[in-house]
């Protein structure tokens, strides 16, 4: 399964490093082994991890309570400097350098940034230091915020074309049931495609220091079905956990992606985490973006939401808001509400020479679920 993968991604939650506010200094002793022990056999390893606002509380005297936003910024600036500590003096026993890089949405999000940090993290790996990358909580807000950390690790698994990305958990995968609640429940090893039935097994978040929970793992890996990388659910709370799990030993859901990978700049609107707005089209635009591969024409888009300007990438959805495609906008919003639902020879007559036929051109957009 993972045996021949050489590039992988891993993400560890904020209840696998932290109880009681405090480290698992023994976890995180045995998980640095198992990341020396594949860096030696040639496996290339990126480590999203949370863990800043758990780490940070307990010196802010908040270990109790609901944060504000001040808060959990005020402990992510806190707990950032603890847990890279922690993961430096980890892997300095295996003579492993580690790196760390924060990143927003935004980073992640603008094109010429997102490549500057795909660059970096490549040139960390082939000098064989291991980067650290976690959101950056202590400025994010909710127009620049990810969310969850499941996310960004498959951002970043984009961003560099991971091979796999495992993503830890305290659970041995997806079951078709809770398997807190019922006891019959089922662990579904191998997922071939993310279908709504598959999207409703998973419940919302358990964890008292995560944010994330099943859901945001399957949306994670639905990010990557057309990244050419596969995705990982498995318990990570015990030992050896990611040795395990490479040898093939370990309890594990393992979601396949396409083989056949779409192209960096597909990749990278593909995963667009948020967008300053989007565009509203009918079903006859639905069914032929969805059928074709064919630009987005101003007659088939009813509407448009939030203030993007042109060339800013905005989401497309129906008109019962699901998502239906990501892509470059050729107009600004205020501009797009002038050609709602117009022919090309009336957008014409409105921009002149200056008109476009498309509001998002085909080689800018991804049709996909989101």
């Amino acid at each position: 399964m993972l045996q021949n993968k050489k590039k992988l991604v891993v993400k560890i939650g904020s209840s696998l490093l932290v109880a009681d506010g405090k480290l698992r200094e023994k976890w995180l002793k045995n998980f640095a082994e198992n990341v020396a022990e594949l860096i030696e056999k040639k496996i290339e390893i990126t480590i999203v991890s949370s863990g800043a606002i758990a780490l940070g509380r307990a010196a802010l005297n908040v270990s109790d309570k609901k944060l504000s936003i001040e808060e959990k910024q005020a402990a992510a600036a806190i707990g950032q400097i603890q847990l890279m500590s922690f993961y430096r003096d980890a892997f300095k026993k295996f003579n492993l350098n580690v790196a760390q890089i924060l990143l927003t949405a935004a980073d992640c999000n603008a094109r010429d940034r997102y490549l500057n940090c795909k660059n970096t993290i490549e040139t960390l790996l082939k000098n064989r230091v291991i980067p650290i990358i976690n959101e950056n909580d202590s400025v994010a807000v909710d127009e620049i915020k990810i969310g969850d950390n499941d996310r960004l690790a498959a951002r970043v698994a984009q961003m560099i074309s991971a091979e796999a990305m495992i993503l830890f958990s305290d659970i041995d995968g997806l079951y078709d049931k809770n398997p807190k609640v019922a006891k019959n429940a089922r662990l579904i090893p191998q997922v071939f495609e993310i279908t709504k039935e598959i999207e409703n097994m998973a419940g919302g978040a358990t964890s008292l220091v995560g944010t994330g929970g099943m859901i945001t793992k399957i949306l994670a890996a639905k990010m990557l079905v057309n990244s050419g990388c596969d995705s990982v659910i498995t318990n990570g709370t015990e030992n050896n956990a990611l040795k395990n799990l490479v040898a093939g030993k370990q309890n594990c859901t393992i979601f396949y992606s396409k083989k056949k990978s779409e192209k960096s700049r597909k990749q990278w609107l593909a995963g667009f985490l948020n967008a300053k707005g989007e565009v509203v089209v009918n079903q006859c635009a639905v069914e032929a973006l969805r059928s074709k591969k064919i630009s987005l024409l101003p007659i088939g888009v009813i509407a448009a939401r939030g203030n993007f300007e042109k060339g800013e990438a905005i989401f497309v959805k129906d008109e019962s808001g699901n998502h239906v495609a990501s892509g470059i906008s050729n107009y600004s919003a205020s501009d797009v509400k002038k050609i709602l639902e117009k022919k090309s020879t009336e957008v014409k007559k409105i921009f002149g020479s200056a008109a476009k036929k498309e509001i998002i051109h085909a080689d800018n957009l991804v049709v996909g679920d989101k």
